[in-house]
């Protein structure tokens, strides 16, 4: 599996940010723009937790069995691996919901002083922040599943993962 790039999620959410800004700029021109939901960051930021808490639980069962504790329990190497391909998923999603929203959030700026799209820049500003949460958290856990062979790869080619 091919490790979660940084390029390839920023230029998701540049490209996603443009489209949803110009998208923006002309359901405006018809007289309506659509909301954003206050569920959004609550919803990316729930799945950053999901992701964290995975991360953590996963690292500290390693560590047990690296030290050999008898009360260590293993890793499955297919709950590993499909933790990696959830976090892989959620940070191309995330990278996705955060560009659209952002490029909404941007278009709401022109239009502070009203409550309303205040409310909405606010609510767009947060998803991208619970978005950037979520993308921290998936390369955190895709860290903790790497093997330690990988830290010898030089770059080409697919990376494995536990």
């Amino acid at each position: 599996m091919r490790e979660l790039r940084i390029r390839v999620l920023a230029g998701v959410f540049v490209v996603a940010g443009i489209l949803s800004w110009a998208g923006a700029r002309l359901w405006n021109s018809v007289g309506t723009l659509p909301s954003v939901p206050l569920a959004a960051p609550v919803v990316l930021a729930v799945i950053a937790v999901i992701l964290l808490a995975t991360a953590l639980s996963i690292r500290a069962r390693l560590k047990a069995q690296r030290e050999r504790r008898p009360e260590a329990k293993g890793v499955d190497p297919l709950m590993a691996a499909r933790a990696v391909v959830f976090g892989h998923a959620s940070a191309l999603v995330a990278a996705l919901v955060a560009g659209m929203y952002g490029g909404t959030g941007v278009f709401l700026l022109e239009s502070l002083d009203i409550p309303a799209r205040r409310d909405q820049a606010i609510y767009a500003g947060l998803s991208v922040l619970a978005g950037i949460g979520v993308i921290a958290a998936a390369i955190f856990l895709e860290r903790v599943c790497k093997l330690p062979e990988d830290d010898e790869n030089d770059g080409t080619g697919a990376a494995p993962t536990v």
